[in-house]
């Protein structure tokens, strides 16, 4: 019998059931404050996550709209093919992934199983691509050109192929009518990154993880208005992923179509001609090198004189953007991309720059005219002009005597600009340049637009370089910690002496800067597209026009129609009367001057045509052929790098698009019936009562003739 009190035994007991209490409340306190933690404090956020676990979105892709050429024939539309997808979460159900499946999968499609699995892999901070960025819940494409043949297949024999669908589906098509590539013209379509769906996510055209959008070209410029907007099907799922319902979505809408000034039949001429042009230059020995001509690259623009509309864009070497559809192979992306390909996606009619050679002189002229060199003056045309010890030779060292402006622009005289370059340099002060220098003849390139983009409604135009003052100092500021570290090698080639004197005076404007940039030499780089409108400002009297390619926008329907205007960006730096010298200068070139051969048997009476050669020479490099020419209607300029002179290499190519435009045949006279284009195309194509825009087609025959017309 134990000997402890009974009131020693209750109070231990009372102290244990307080203790209890105190545990049990306690805990009771730490649930609630937990509930009311997730209930209260974060409930809504955790209600959201919790609707999103339960709901998955299926994506329909809208039709994305057409591009169109100027006479409604497409150049970028859809095709419907058999489209082979596989649904993810059925195959991720199945005890071995789908293995089976997509083994079986890809002997249909004679496909390597390893191509067919890397397909349907999400894509991740580790995985390689090829792999699917979009959701799991959407279809991935396999291949989008399955057989009749394969879809039946996968569909009569669907106990095989659970989770594969096959089905007809619109996908991008470049269809080159005419074959006319337009390739860099058009861009292409690539899958969405994760990075633009965040960036878009706040934007009027959010993007969504299975979306195509435009990589450069038209694609890019106009992404926004062609894709439309996807239609979204949102499911409920349990937790394993099995539908439960279908909650509310929205419906797809189709993008709009872009009408374009591109006309097709001018585009496969210019593609065409410039190809030829090329060829034809590889065929002729350089006198300089002793070696046949590179001409590894180059680029026509012809556009509207008056409107700045681009009717033919042409960039070679060129690809097909076709490659793109459905996604590119590794093996294709290295060809197009790697470093012996030339880089083909490179658009050279606003990406390409190079010194602009003779054809630069219309800018020297207006800038001598407006320091106060008469245009009717008298210049001296001698073999060469000396500075120093230093000789700057006429080409082929020929000299014609004491000449006009006018003059020396038909037979394109250095020594006269030379000589004009190096006044100017001077009366600006020499190498201690005035505070304020006039730089007249630097002024009227800016003046021109050189130097800035034009403002074309393609992405990715560079600006080019007009050296002046500031820009030298800038570029010293750059390079001289480089040239200075040069310099102090013991070596005694070329380019150390350079980087020595750079790393010196290289802030300075010379007297050499200043007399070859008068003729379009040095630093001076331009691309075709600012040469054709700084022309086509001379052909409509003084308006320097934004370019465009685009020309209208057209709902799906066809009700809602937005013209794109021509609008100009300003007026080039000359008076009209200094305009109109400059321009009967340029007929001078095709009537007796430097171009005259390429344009002997032209119908000037009927149509006057106007141009200016050059010949530019690129250290390193042989020299590059420029001709840029204009008529009332149209402006074209032409380039090939490595190809020797302007009127011998672009020369044909050019007069050949004249002759498609006007229907101009070999003995001068003009057949109308034949002219593809001798005024401008104002209207927009028709557009039918379903909202779809009527083509207006050209025999093939025909187109076929002028594309591929010999040179003379």
């Amino acid at each position: 019998m134990s000997n402890i009190p009974e009131t020693g035994r209750s109070s231990r007991v009372t102290i244990r059931l307080v203790a209890i209490q105190i545990i049990v409340f306690s805990l009771l306190l730490t649930l609630g404050g937990r509930l009311w933690y997730l209930q209260v404090r974060n409930g809504e956020e955790y209600e959201r996550e919790a609707a999103g676990n339960h709901v998955q979105q299926v994506v329909q892709p809208a039709t994305r709209g057409a591009i169109l050429d100027a006479r409604g024939v497409p150049i970028a539309d859809n095709e419907t093919r058999l489209v082979v997808s596989a649904n993810r979460t059925d195959l991720m159900r199945m005890k071995d992934r789908g293995e089976a499946v997509l083994t079986r999968l890809a002997d249909v499609l004679d496909m390597k199983y390893q191509e067919v699995a890397e397909k349907v892999r999400l894509c991740d901070a580790q995985t390689p691509q090829p792999c699917w960025n979009g959701s799991p819940y959407q279809p991935i494409p396999i291949t989008d050109e399955a057989t009749t043949q394969q879809a039946l297949q996968i569909r009569e024999r669907a106990e095989d192929f659970p989770g594969i669908t096959a089905e007809p589906t619109a996908v991008r098509r470049y269809p080159a009518p005419y074959k006319a590539g337009t390739s860099q013209v058009l861009g292409y379509l690539s899958p969405v990154t994760d990075e633009e769906v965040e960036q878009a996510r706040d934007t009027d055209s959010p993007l969504l993880r299975s979306d195509q959008v435009g990589r450069f070209g038209l694609e890019r410029t106009y992404d926004r208005q062609l894709r439309g907007k996807a239609g979204v099907t949102r499911y409920e799922v349990d937790k394993l992923g099995r539908v439960i319902g279908e909650a509310e979505g929205d419906r797809a809408m189709a993008g709009a179509s872009v009408v374009t000034s591109i006309d097709s039949r001018v585009q496969a001429i210019a593609e065409k001609q410039l190809d030829k042009a090329m060829k034809q230059a590889r065929n002729e020995v350089d006198k300089i090198t002793g070696r046949p001509y590179e001409a590894d690259s180059g680029a026509v623009v012809v556009m509207e004189s008056k409107t700045g509309r681009v009717v033919a864009m042409a960039s070679n070497p060129d690809y097909d953007p076709n490659a793109w559809v459905g996604g590119i192979s590794g093996k294709e992306y290295t060809r197009l991309t790697g470093k012996d390909s030339n880089f083909p996606l490179l658009n050279r009619a606003i990406q390409g720059q190079a010194p602009p050679g003779s054809i630069f002189k219309i800018v020297s002229s207006a800038g001598a005219v407006n320091a106060g060199y008469p245009f009717d003056g008298r210049y001296n045309c001698g073999a060469s002009y000396s500075l120093g010890n230093q000789t700057y030779r006429n080409f082929e060292s020929t000299g014609h005597g004491p000449i006009s402006l006018g003059r020396a622009l038909e037979v394109s005289c250095n020594t006269v600009f030379y000589a004009l370059g190096h006044q100017e340099w001077r009366k600006d002060g020499g190498i201690n340049s005035k505070k304020k220098p006039n730089e007249y003849l630097y002024k009227a390139a800016k003046g021109f637009g050189l130097g800035s983009p034009t403002g074309v409604d393609l992405p990715s135009e560079v600006s080019g370089r007009i050296p002046d003052r500031e820009w030298k100092q800038k570029y010293w500021e750059l390079n001289k910690n480089a040239w200075c570290k040069q310099a102090k090698s013991k070596a005694t080639d070329y380019v150390t002496r350079l980087a020595k004197e750079n790393c010196v005076e290289g802030m300075n404007l010379r007297a050499g800067d200043s007399i070859i940039y008068a003729i379009g030499q040095g630093d001076t780089l331009v691309t075709p597209i600012q040469m054709a409108t700084a022309y086509a400002s001379i052909a409509n009297g003084g308006k320097l026009m934004t370019p465009t390619v685009g020309k209208a926008i057209i709902s799906p329907d066809g009700k809602k129609i937005e013209e794109i205007k021509p609008r100009s960006h300003g007026r080039a730096p000359a008076t009209k009367r200094t305009l109109a010298q400059i321009d009967d200068a340029l007929l001078g070139v095709t009537t007796r001057g430097t171009a005259a051969w390429r344009f002997g048997n032209w119908p000037h009476d009927d149509i006057p045509i106007r141009a200016k050669t050059g010949t530019a020479q690129v250290q390193g490099k042989q020299t590059t052929s420029w001709l840029a020419t204009y008529t009332d209607d149209y402006t074209i300029v032409m380039t090939i790098s490595q190809a020797g002179t302007g009127s011998g290499a672009s020369g044909p190519a050019v007069r050949n698009i004249y002759d498609a435009l006007y229907g101009v045949l070999p003995d001068g006279t003009i057949d109308r019936k034949k002219a593809l284009l001798p005024k401008p195309q104002q209207k927009l194509p028709r557009i039918g009562e379903n909202g779809d825009v009527k083509a207006e087609r050209t025999k093939k025959s025909i187109v076929a003739e002028w594309r591929d017309a010999e040179f003379e």
